[in-house]
């Protein structure tokens, strides 16, 4: 597998923060649809990201946008296997496939990518757990409250973390009956996925109840709506707001950020790892 360099310091809690690299090869994602849909420009912006700091790039052929329809197996596979191929070709880059589909995932997996990212914590596809237990590949556990296509209409918790934490839990008891191995498990608490604008604010500064769990945490807040609300800006301007957000994420104990702009984030990231003292 290409797994970035020291990957297997990620369980350690003083090692430096992983960036991925959002690749997203759909016409319809939230940000950046439309822009990498040809297999060409989908792998020049891959090692573009590689050059610029990223350790993983993530591939998505379908949007997980708030109301986004979903799409067949096939036309999933369309999008993604000739740009995990190319890319491979090119570069040994760790690359994640962003799918929640057992077919997508095991064809990727087969053709080059190292990690599965599954917005449903392995809900949507009862075969899911099976590819991942058999391709014995890290695999990202997100939390998510409904489908993409309803889970912004009226989301509401009791208490937000404990319910997170809950959840995640009883996701790491699924993953060790069915043989997934708890050191291939990273947890995503699902930044603006059937959350609530304070929600998302919420998870960010007690992002700690999580990680306390012992697995390696992701969060994915890059130009999300709930920065886009609170300052006010289209999704192109929020930068500084996804900045923010990924340095909170860092010191509170994320180890991987999920992100689109990856030069700039970089070099934050680089202070954030200084600040909290990591190796």
């Amino acid at each position: 597998m290409a797994l970035p360099p020291n990957w297997q310091n990620l369980h350690i809690p003083n090692s430096p923060t992983f960036i991925m690299g959002i690749l997203n090869v759909t016409p319809d994602s939230f940000s950046d649809g439309g822009l990498f849909i040809k297999t060409d420009a989908a792998v020049n912006r891959a090692l573009q990201m590689t050059e610029e700091g990223a350790d993983i790039i993530d591939i998505g052929g379908e949007s997980t946008r708030p109301g986004a329809k979903p799409v067949s197996p096939e036309d999933e596979l369309h999008r993604v296997i000739p740009v995990i191929e190319s890319i491979r070709a090119y570069s040994d880059i760790c690359i994640s496939i962003d799918t929640y589909k057992a077919d997508v995932a095991e064809k990727a997996i087969t053709s080059g990518a190292d990690i599965i990212n599954d917005i449903s914590g392995l809900q949507f596809d009862n075969r899911m757990k099976d590819v991942v237990c058999t391709a014995g590949v890290p695999v990202i556990i997100m939390h998510i409250n409904g489908s993409p296509r309803d889970m912004q209409k009226n989301p509401h918790y009791d208490d937000l973390m404990q319910e997170m934490v809950v959840y995640f839990k009883e996701r790491v008891e699924f993953c060790d009956l069915n043989g997934i191995k708890k050191e291939n498990i990273i947890l995503d608490p699902g930044i603006g996925f059937g959350k609530r604008r304070q929600d998302n604010f919420e998870l960010l500064r007690e992002l700690d109840k999580i990680t306390n769990l012992g697995f390696p945490v992701l969060t994915g807040p890059s130009r999300k709506s709930f920065i886009g609300t609170t300052l006010d800006l289209p999704t192109e301007d929020r930068l500084e707001g996804t900045i923010a957000s990924v340095t909170a994420s860092i010191l509170n104990g994320a180890k991987i950020v999920r992100v689109h702009d990856i030069k700039k984030i970089k070099r934050a990231v680089i202070i954030a790892d200084e600040i909290r003292g990591l190796a």
